[in-house]
């Protein structure tokens, strides 16, 4: 049975109380020099005390906002933990923000401080932070070079080493309350500019104590959980998931040296449970599925096997001819996988956005659990989550955390009421009233709560294409398709008041290798996108997508992106989103051009 979590006063009460339990421990894990070296609970707690009694010798008060710009690193929890805990109030922000993003969310937070990571980014950030009427210091996790720029620098290590604190004052002093504010977390702008989310401690901990029973719940919890964290910790998503779920749990977090570097680390850390994207699990399926195939022989078959007979299996079809297989795949297929996970991999957690169905039902059928959630950073993130219990689930994001309300109104919007729900936006009342009615969060989201109180989405309700017969679809339905298919890396579909949806459509770099090697072409994409041959190859993966969409969704005509949609060129979010807004100003006269002639 997973450890259920006491009822905290605040985020900084649970933290101490977790690290008096574990004293020596390890509690978090860098790379350096090729070896992990932990952190230890004890001097987490240390660290934390006395950065926390720095921020306040320096002039810090209750309630003044620090802006935290960091890549994930045991620093970035350290601080997080230690501005709550001088009673102020973190601002994270993504390390991709562009010096007119930072500059946003210092005015707009007022941030009276900012804690940086490295002289690579604070190089963008402190243009914002000079011009700026209330950013008065700026704290170096590395030794930072910046200047006479008339703002106060500090070097991290430095100011906890001159205010040594006590651990019990320490503790004593975090008077915070469950409803007052803990951080403001910038939305990642999928729509427009972002806007400050107010989670205060309660909504957090109310997160905490509610995965805890759930995701843990059917596991044997030994209480040696062990986290590795790569999804950026100024997303929402992983701040509770990733860093004060584990902290709640007394777990062990190990931090990720990059995306590509992350098989590898999976396999050296091991990890137990992990919070995941679907974007990086759809990567994932492709490259696995590529590797076993190129490998052929016996585990190319084995590998289609399993994906045929858990389908079947999913469905409550499996036949009795069925079992000597599922023994063999049991027995020479899915240990080998799961040892490419750890081999102690209880549980992936996937939110953020829509899981395909067909990517849940590739990691099933290789012996991998799947567990889908649902939420959003005005929920703490999380609003729901499917059950280990209750098996694999692909047509639905579970039901609700414990204490938590959920109705479907009217027009068919999710709402939800409950101690996760936010404050509001800082400072913009008229949003703020848009989305919280009575207590009520309007989430935009369009679902449906069947009779066991499990939630599904089917769409949002402001991404919903409406043609130019009043008929409504899902983009990200469609989309979810049209990048499950070989040629395709990815896609945005368009059409709102119009007669048929087009399509913006990014190759997939692999198969067009593939392509050009198979045709004896030159890989010159500016000459391909202009090719009718390689064009019509592309056109046949539309139209395999389109014989399982209504005539409504079918994309009638297509127009191939230049680049592919990245976080740099601000077309997909930090979280692997991507931005329509940023996409359409792009392309928009391109994708209106397929309207005419």
């Amino acid at each position: 049975m997973a450890r259920r979590i006491e009822h905290f006063p605040n985020l900084i009460a649970m933290f101490f109380a977790r690290a008096a339990e574990r004293g020596d421990a390890p509690f978090l894990w860098r790379k350096h020099a090729g070896e992990w070296v932990a952190t230890s609970w004890a001097d987490a707690a240390r660290q934390v005390a006395s950065l926390a009694a720095a921020l306040k010798a320096i002039g810090l008060n209750p309630g003044d906002r620090v802006m935290l710009v960091s890549e994930n690193r045991p620093e970035w929890c350290l601080s997080d933990l230690a501005i709550m805990a001088a009673g102020c109030v973190t601002v994270p922000t993504y390390t991709t923000n562009t010096e007119r993003d930072h500059a946003h969310i210092i005015e707009n937070s007022g941030a009276r401080a900012v804690i940086v990571s490295t002289q690579k980014l604070a190089t963008t950030l402190m243009p914002a932070v000079v011009r700026s009427a209330q950013a008065q210091h700026v704290i170096g996790m590395d030794v930072l070079r910046l200047g006479q720029t008339g703002i106060d620098c500090h070097h991290w290590s430095t100011l906890i080493a001159q205010h040594p604190a006590d651990l019990i004052e320490a503790a004593a002093a975090a008077t915070a309350q469950r409803g007052d504010l803990a951080c403001i977390i910038y939305t990642s702008g999928t729509g427009g500019s972002p806007r400050g989310v107010m989670q205060h401690h309660g909504a957090i901990l109310h997160n905490v104590a509610g995965c805890a029973a759930i995701i843990l719940e059917d596991f044997d919890d030994r209480g040696d959980e062990v986290f590795l964290s790569f999804l950026p910790l100024s997303h929402a998503y992983e701040h509770t998931g990733g860093q004060h779920f584990p902290i709640g749990m007394g777990a062990q977090i190990y931090y990720a040296e990059s995306l590509d570097r992350l098989a590898v680390n999976i396999e050296e850390v091991r990890p137990t449970v992990m919070f995941v994207v679907p974007r990086l699990f759809e990567v994932l399926r492709t490259r696995i599925a590529k590797a076993i195939e190129k490998q052929g022989g016996i585990s190319a078959y084995l590998l289609r096997k399993a994906i045929e007979i858990g389908a079947r299996e999913y469905a409550g079809r499996v036949r009795i001819v069925d079992r000597p297989m599922q023994l063999a795949i049991d027995t020479l297929f899915r240990p080998r996988i799961a040892k490419r996970f750890g081999g102690r991999m209880k549980a992936f957690v996937s939110g953020g956005a829509p899981l395909n169905a067909e990517v849940a039902l590739f990691f099933h059928a290789i012996g991998l659990t799947f567990l889908q959630g649902y939420g959003q950073t005005e929920a703490a993130p999380v609003i729901s989550c499917n059950r280990p219990r209750a098996g694999v689930r692909m047509d639905g994001v579970g039901p609700p955390l414990a204490g938590t309300e959920v109705r479907i109104a009217e027009d068919g919007e999710l709402l939800v009421r409950g101690e996760l729900v936010m404050h509001g936006y800082w400072r913009n009342d008229a949003e703020t009233a848009r989305v919280l009615e009575d207590g009520w969060l309007h989430t935009g989201d369009i679902g449906e709560i069947d009779t066991g109180g499990r939630i599904r989405i089917t769409d949002r309700k402001k991404d919903l294409i409406i043609n130019d017969k009043g008929e409504n679809v899902a983009p990200q339905k469609v989309e979810g398709m049209l990048t499950l298919q070989p040629e395709i890396l990815q896609a945005m579909i368009a059409g709102d008041r119009r007669p048929y949806m087009v399509a913006l459509i990014v190759p997939d770099p692999d198969w067009t290798q593939h392509w050009c090697a198979a045709n004896g072409e030159a890989c010159d994409f500016a000459r391909l996108a202009q090719d009718a041959g390689y064009r019509t190859a592309i056109g046949a993966a539309v139209e395999r997508v389109n014989r399982d969409l209504s005539v409504t969704e079918r994309v009638r005509r297509f127009v191939l992106a230049d680049a592919p949609f990245t976080i740099e060129n601000e077309q997909l979010t930090p979280s692997l989103k991507i931005r329509r807004h940023v996409i359409r100003a792009a392309y928009g006269d391109r994708l209106d051009g397929l309207y005419r002639g």
